[in-house]
């Protein structure tokens, strides 16, 4: 027995130490690498998920979780045993169908593709991409076959991301919000307030918007000690070590607020992680998040109800003001408020406000289930795109760029990744209503910016969990509920109804 407990932990650490080297390669690619370096990078990526992948899948490994999970070993293990090899057994399974030849073909075509997406953006054409989604898009279901669970392909990419989800869950779920997002954006619309909107077009220089995203970070207590900030073409959040977070976020658009957002978004994600538990759990399976629909929900969290609040904007309506005195000479506090919540369909779902967001990610996955269904090919693409943008939100890509070309996400194959967005934005306002239920001074810690107890209780009821628990057992233990998008869509019309005095 103990011969198969240090086993098994010296393994997972081994595993978490690639997992470390793997990410700094990504984020280093994605943020500092040389172009020219792709090749070579591809090589070094794929050597490292074989590596990973052959440790996970290695015979040794699993007959020593077989050999704990045995009724008569696992009956005098710890209960910290118990959890991780109950979780290890389960990952192992699924992981064992992967042939290692397939993780190395996969990680050497993402990380190539992403180079091609990133050139296809510059040249304005989904072509000079197309040619390496249809590699990756065959290659996800080779995946979904080895995997096999049943239903779609895409219920075995799915899991991947949000374990226990499905197609069917998803389509119920994505229609009644689909059709209640669009019945409240046309009644905003339909109103004299909507009609009379302007954008204040408030533009900051870049070392400006680089001191207020400082700003945030640390007053969201994610400390310069145990994480970094840079730059990215697409904002994102990646872990080296419980104490090494890197969030990345974007300057190309001269509005402060992209950059902002984007900031506060991905220092959600990198508070969650630092939040991981440690201790006894350190480097094992447990020390993660149990879907990416939770993770997301922290982000979200962030980002919507707290950043977009007027008690958040009473602390820093000020501080933007004393960086563009002149700009908010003509603004006052409740024309800044209204920009910070205007409601405008927007081709670009990363721009997109809060009321339109979850409209974004359902076309996407919409678009995903039918490419694994074979009913569309890659060369439709940009129009079935652009006809699902002009059927949900009312507006058209007049380009590749804001149009399929605009994520990252399908170069890194991270097909069944996009649901996990409006999962959890739809976990994060059941949060936010659970939060403000057992604590009736949230608003006003808010609006001093003071985020410790906030941070506090995400810690006690989500981040200590790690996947001791599913997401759905999180979220129902926390809020008494599982996934209800009827708390998000009351959460949307409370606000946005008065906003627009509909």
């Amino acid at each position: 027995m103990k011969e198969s407990l240090d086993f098994i932990y010296k393994q997972q650490k081994e595993l978490s130490t690639l997992g470390g080297i793997g990410a700094l390669l990504g984020w280093d690619q994605m943020t500092y690498m040389p172009p020219k370096g792709a090749m070579e990078r591809s090589e070094q990526s794929a050597l490292i998920s074989k590596l990973s992948h052959e440790k996970v899948i290695s015979d040794n490994f699993w007959n020593h979780v077989q050999t704990l999970s045995n009724p008569d070993i696992f009956s005098n293990i710890s209960n910290k045993d118990k959890s991780v090899v109950k979780r290890l057994e389960k990952d192992l399974e699924k992981a064992r169908k992967i042939p290692s030849d397939f993780v190395e073909r996969m990680s050497k075509t993402t990380t190539l593709a992403y180079q091609s997406w990133e050139d296809a953006r510059k040249k304005n054409d989904f072509k000079v991409f197309s040619p390496s989604l249809e590699k990756i898009i065959n290659l996800e279901k080779e995946y979904a076959d080895y995997i096999s669970l049943p239903g779609p392909k895409y219920n075995s990419l799915l899991d991947d991301y949000e374990e226990g989800m499905t197609v069917d869950k998803l389509r119920q779920e994505f229609s009644y919000l689909k059709s209640n997002l669009i019945d409240l954006l046309n009644n905003i619309k339909s109103t004299k307030t909507y009609e009379g909107q302007e954008n204040l077009n408030v533009r900051f220089d870049e070392s400006t918007q680089r001191n207020l995203c400082k700003m945030v970070v640390e007053k969201m207590l994610l400390t310069q000690e145990s994480s970094r900030l840079d730059v990215s073409t697409h904002p994102f959040t990646t872990t080296m070590g419980n104490d090494d977070v890197r969030i990345t976020t974007s300057f190309e658009r001269p509005s402060p607020l992209f950059s902002f957002f984007s900031t506060i978004h991905e220092a959600g994600h990198g508070l969650y992680e630092q939040g991981m538990p440690r201790d006894e759990f350190k480097d094992t399976v447990i020390s993660d998040s149990p879907s990416l629909g939770l993770h997301e929900s922290q982000s979200r969290f962030w980002e919507n109800q707290i950043a977009r609040s007027k008690a958040f904007w009473n602390y820093f309506y000020p501080v933007f003001k004393d960086n563009a005195s002149q700009q908010f000479s003509n603004i006052d506090f409740d024309a800044w408020f209204r920009e910070i919540n205007l409601v405008k369909p927007s081709l670009i779902r990363v721009e997109a406000d809060e009321l339109t967001y979850c409209l974004h990610v359902i076309l996407r996955f919409e678009i995903e289930a039918d490419l694994m269904d074979d009913k569309i090919g890659v060369n439709e693409l940009p129009d079935v795109w652009n006809s699902k943008m002009n059927e949900m939100l009312g507006v058209t890509p007049q380009s590749d760029v804001e149009g399929v070309l605009q994520d990252m996400h399908w170069s890194g194959g991270s097909f069944g990744y996009f649901p996990t967005y409006a999962i959890g934005t739809i976990y994060a306002s059941q949060l936010f209503n659970k939060l403000i239920e057992q604590n009736n001074n949230v608003f006003n810690e808010i609006e001093r910016a003071e985020f410790g107890n906030i941070l506090n209780w995400l810690r006690e009821n989500i981040h200590r969990h790690g996947r001791l628990m599913t997401a759905d057992e999180i979220i129902k233990n926390t809020c008494g509920e599982g996934l209800n998008s009827r708390i998000f869509v009351n959460y949307l019309k409370d606000k946005y109804y008065v906003l627009y005095d509909v």
